[in-house]
């Protein structure tokens, strides 16, 4: 049975592609687009059932990222970061969690990465500094940003509970937004920096990601929230990346390349292309889905993650990035001429994707911490 997140996704797509022009033209999702996806639960599919969640497993929360970014990449990149964001309200202390996530209208996003600083205070904590990648903090209800707890004279000092990186959840009008994002591809996102400056953030309105213990036990706590961030970009760049496959073929059936006497279609080069694209992304997306459920299926059953199925689930997250990020540059390069024009479906997908690969938590590089793992080589795991 299909959930009805997903159902909503796909009932919304037409009207999601409709607006992709106005998307990228604007740098972020339209007001008015943001108020018909938010009633759909997409943006909040983490939350805890006891906090009004929609209920979904991990598995189905990437088929909804994967689904919205087929019909628009940024639209699909910013569901993926508000709910992976809103797996922390597991994490949060009553009534922090009711009030930043329990509203059926609530949207989280930021920045993992400590860069900001801050300084305990009675009551809490007091919070500056400047992050990048603020993707859809232009619509975000909260805001997240890392931080390093620091003494005195600035420098990292832990207050004496152990509370050293937390991750402090923010209002949005105090904080400043800076329009840095002019960029190549999922331009719609709306990824610019935001600072805080001395901004006051309440007693334990705060996750210590790495370290943190969930406050409730439920079957999306149990799972790495690492993993899942992974895979919600993995399913982005593959929801893109499919699009792209299908734009090529509606395009070749009816393009005659200058010069040739068949069409684009009846070229054995195109036909081998797509079929390969086809291929290689289906059997990406397939590793993923059953490395998520392997691991979803024992957090289910009461049992955290494992090393090795967080190791895996980051393995088929950066292969299918990788993979989808390869195969709608063969659509874009197999396309010709035609792809080049900003009117083309085909280009933005391919810059799209390109800019998804480009994220630290799928990069290629990732590879090697899972290979220094499977060769049995000691390796940091921590955000793993």
């Amino acid at each position: 049975m299909t959930h009805p997140v997903l159902a909503a996704a796909r009932n919304l797509g037409p009207q999601v592609r409709a607006r992709s022009a106005d998307i990228e033209a604007l740098g972020t999702l339209p007001p008015d687009l943001v108020d018909r996806i938010r009633p759909t639960g997409a943006f909040r599919l983490c939350v805890p059932d006891d906090l009004g969640g929609p209920g979904v497993t991990a598995t189905e929360s990437l088929k909804v990222f994967e689904e919205f970014a087929y019909h628009d990449g940024s639209v699909g990149w910013c569901v993926a970061i508000a709910s992976t964001t809103s797996v922390l309200a597991s994490y949060l202390p009553d009534p922090h969690a009711g009030d930043l996530f329990g509203d059926p209208g609530a949207i989280g996003g930021g920045f993992v990465v400590p860069r900001g600083r801050a300084v305990p205070v009675a009551g809490g904590l007091r919070v500056s500094g400047r992050w990048q990648w603020g993707s859809g903090v232009k619509h975000c209800t909260t805001i997240g940003g890392g931080c390093f707890v620091v003494g005195a004279d600035g420098r990292p000092e832990p207050r004496p509970d152990g509370l050293a990186a937390p991750f402090v959840f923010m209002d949005p009008d105090d904080l400043e937004l800076f329009d840095t994002w002019d960029v190549a591809g999922l331009a719609g996102t709306g990824s610019v920096d935001f600072e805080a400056r001395d901004v006051f953030v309440p007693e334990g309105r705060w996750v210590q990601i790495v370290a943190a213990e969930p406050v409730r036990d439920n079957a999306l706590s149990r799972f790495s929230f690492f993993g899942l961030l992974a895979s919600g970009v993995a399913a982005v760049a593959v929801g893109v990346a499919r699009r792209s496959i299908d734009e090529l073929v509606k395009l070749a059936g009816a393009k005659m390349p200058q010069g040739s006497t068949r069409s684009l279609a009846g070229r054995a080069a195109t036909q081998a292309e797509v079929a390969q694209a086809e291929a290689r992304l289906a059997a990406a997306w397939t590793l993923l889905l059953d490395a998520v459920d392997h691991a979803f299926e024992d957090a289910q059953a009461g049992r955290p993650s494992t090393i090795e199925q967080k190791r895996r689930i980051r393995l088929a997250a950066t292969h299918a990035t990788q993979t989808a990020a390869d195969a709608a540059a063969s659509m874009f390069k197999t396309a010709g001429g035609a792809a080049v024009y900003r009117t083309s479906p085909i280009q933005r997908c391919f810059r799209d994707t390109a800019v998804a690969a480009q994220h630290a938590i799928v990069a290629p590089r990732t590879m090697e911490t899972m290979g220094r793992m499977r060769l049995g080589l000691d390796t940091e795991t921590s955000t793993l």
